[in-house]
This record gives C-alpha cells, structure tokens and sequence, in this order.
C-alpha cells in the first residue's frame, strides 16, 4: 500500500501572510505619526527627538514591564539585544539628522535602498534563500520608487555619509530582529525603548531645547504611536523573512502619498500613481510567480 502524497505546507505562506499584515499596521502607525509630527511642526535636534520618543514610550510600557517583570528577568540574548538596539538609535538619529542635513525627496529616494541591503544581509548573514524572482521584484519596486520620489543627481555632501549611516545601521538592526524570533517579544520591546532612552539621554539633555507645554500632548501621542509600531514591526520579522517582507516596504510611499493628499491637501504629481502602480506590480507579480513555481 503506497503511502498518500504529503499536503503541501501551508504554515510557512501563513507566517509570511501574518508578517505582511503586521508589516502594514506598523506603516499605518507610522504614518499618522508623521502627519502629527508635520502638522504641529516639531522641530528640535534629532538627538532629542529620539530620546522624547524613548522616553515617552518607556512611560507607555511602565504597565507592561510590571505585569511581565519575571520574563524580564529572563532575557534569552542580552548581547543579541543589546547590538540590536544600539543599531536602532544610530539608524534613528542617523535619519533625522539627514532630514536637516540633505532635501526630503533625496533622503528619502536614499531610503528605499535600505530593503535591498536588508535582503542582502539576510541571505549573507542568516542563509535566507532569496530566489531571483524576488531580487526581480525587488529591483523593479526600487525603480518605482526612483519614479516616485525623482532625487535627480547626487553630487557629495556630508549628509550622505549620514543617510548611508542610517541605512546600513537601520538594515543590521533588521537582521538582529530575525536573529531575535525565539526572543519574548515584549522583552524587545522593553530593550528597545529603554536602550534607545539610555543611549540618546546624555548627548541629548547637552543639546535640549525647550519643549513648549502645548507640545507636549502631541509627543505623548506620537510616543504611543511609534510604540505601537514598534510592535507591530517586530511581530512581522518574527512571523516571515525579512527578504519576504523587504520589498513591501516600498507600501510606505503610497501610505505617505495618501496621507500628505487627505491631511496636507497636498496633491500628488502624475508620476506619483506611475510609481506606485510599478511597484504593487513587483510586488504582486513576484508573489504570483512564486505561487505558480510552488505548485
């Protein structure tokens, strides 16, 4: 009697399907984040901003620790986390200072990249297999973005050591994430904000600027946001591969193009609808294709 053909897995297009979801409830964050930051015109050295939203943040968690103070206790890779977060607050505070340093559209055309270099860590530093439709994929999202955003020629500044700084340190604290999956994941959470408070708190109390009281509100919002996104972010790399999830974070031009039109009234350029429109095609067609190779 012939043994019945195995059922195709479907657990692992499951994790990738929950790691998308959570991927865009932490861009959906984001983005309210930074029309509450547009709006309100909060404008203070970058170093501050970091360590306002630490600091707010940890004040969010209090709650958490408290009930979750014994698996506290029992951090799995301190070193791990550590590296983790440290990475985080340069990538933080790397992006804010390009923000003063370099025009928005290139910085954030010099953004984009950081999906191909967390791709390429991935595979070079955690084994993923990344096919090559999905390098396809990637490269073609990239271009959509270039439509996008139009940076036009780079000629050196200083700034871009900045924004390189940003990316590799942005894309390393991605990798540290998936190396972290085993880990709880409000003990990331907790070490993030905490090391993000410890790490800005001196060089940002040497260069503070005072925050008048009617902001305060707003950065309490903006706090729980980013927080919330946090969260959000770290449940996708545990749940799917970070070469899964790299290309889907192209989304987060369409989510900013929306926003900066509903809140801003600010109206996109035609090129705006050609980008995008590239890059669901990446997206969707290199899921789609994989599909169809899997069956």
């Amino acid at each position: 009697m012939s043994a019945e053909p195995a059922a195709p897995p479907t657990e692992d297009k499951n994790a990738a399907g929950q790691g998308v979801a959570w991927l865009l409830a932490d861009m959906t964050l984001v983005t309210f984040m930074s029309v509450l930051v547009k709006a309100n015109s909060v404008a203070y050295p970058a170093i501050q901003l970091v360590f306002i939203r630490a600091l707010i943040g940890l004040v969010f968690i209090l709650p958490m620790i408290v009930r979750n103070r014994a698996a506290l206790m029992n951090v799995r890779y301190p070193l791990r986390n550590a590296f983790r977060v440290t990475c985080n607050a340069i990538a933080l505070t790397s992006n804010f200072l390009a923000f003063a340093m370099l025009p928005l559209v290139l910085v954030n055309a010099l953004g984009f990249t950081r999906p191909l270099v967390t791709m390429g860590l991935a595979a070079l530093l955690l084994g993923e297999r990344v096919s090559r439709l999905r390098w396809l994929g990637a490269g073609l999202a990239f271009g959509g973005a270039l439509i996008i955003v139009a940076p036009g020629e780079m000629a050196f500044h200083p700034g871009l050591l900045v924004v390189l700084a940003s990316i590799v340190f942005g894309a390393m604290a991605t990798i540290q994430t998936r190396r972290l999956k085993d880990e709880s994941t409000i003990v990331m959470m907790v070490f993030y904000t905490v090391g993000l408070a410890l790490l800005t708190g001196i060089p940002a109390l040497m260069l503070w600027q005072p925050v008048p009281l009617a902001h305060w509100p707003v950065l309490a919002l903006i706090g729980l946001l980013a927080q919330a996104g946090q969260y959000c972010w770290l449940k996708a790399y545990q749940k799917s591969d970070a070469s899964v999830l790299a290309p889907f974070g192209y989304l987060s031009v369409f989510f900013s193009a929306t926003a900066g039109f509903f809140f801003f009234a600010e109206v996109p350029s035609p090129r705006i609808f050609i980008g995008v429109a590239v890059i669901l095609l990446a997206l969707q067609g290199t899921r789609w294709l994989e599909a169809r190779r899997r069956r």
